[in-house]
């Protein structure tokens, strides 16, 4: 069984993008996967065909469900914001300690590959003390980082990379994004992280249509 947590420098650069396309063809080549998206906030239960647990979940072959989504993402909260926050519009928390059982169990119960989705980027704030980051340490499993090729990502990922490096986490690889509105060639945005990325590979994903 493998397990890798994918992250980021921020928000909507592509995390959810990239996890389900990992899902789709792991699937394609017969293999077992599966896939958590343990924090969502901005999750609007009316559209809820839209949310990223249900993109996984399609990605996954399985029914998009209230108890589907409960089984994957079982912190959902409506508001648009940093998880502490929106939870505690909700007069909710999230219990780190209850994030990390869930999620190290499903490491140990998963046969094949497994891939966690984070939230945010890395410092993304998931209660008082606690970000993503400290959620990535506590399990201590690959990364899969997933930056934009937005112009001022070099210096986001970078940064990222010397975070990550500091607290010791193994990164699998880098996956360059690219958006719709990016004014640096994709190529030249690789090229440029690789030169700092102690040989992690470093992989542009070109925009697709639609």
């Amino acid at each position: 069984m493998s397990a890798y947590f994918v992250t980021s420098t921020g928000t909507d650069i592509g995390k959810t993008f990239v996890t389900a396309g990992l899902l789709r063809y792991l699937r394609g080549t017969g293999q077992p996967v599966n896939a958590l998206k343990p924090v969502v906030s901005g999750y609007d239960s009316s559209v809820v065909e839209t949310s990223d647990p249900a993109v996984l979940l399609r990605a996954l072959g399985r029914q998009v469900s209230a108890d589907e989504i409960a089984a994957i993402a079982p912190w959902r909260f409506r508001a648009p914001l940093s998880p502490d926050t929106a939870a505690a519009r909700e007069d909710r928390t999230i219990e780190f300690d209850e994030l990390i059982t869930f999620s190290r169990s499903a490491i140990d119960a998963t046969t094949g590959m497994l891939f966690i989705e984070g939230v945010g980027g890395i410092m993304v704030p998931l209660d008082q003390q606690r970000t993503v980051l400290d959620w990535m340490t506590a399990l201590d499993i690959p990364l899969l980082l997933v930056v934009g090729g937005y112009l001022g990502a070099i210096s986001h990922t970078l940064t990222t990379l010397n975070v990550l490096t500091h607290r010791k986490l193994k990164i699998a690889a880098i996956v360059v994004s690219e958006g719709d509105r990016d004014t640096v060639e994709l190529d030249d945005t690789v090229d440029s992280i690789a030169r700092f990325s102690n040989d992690v590979p470093v992989i542009g994903l070109p925009r697709l249509p639609g």
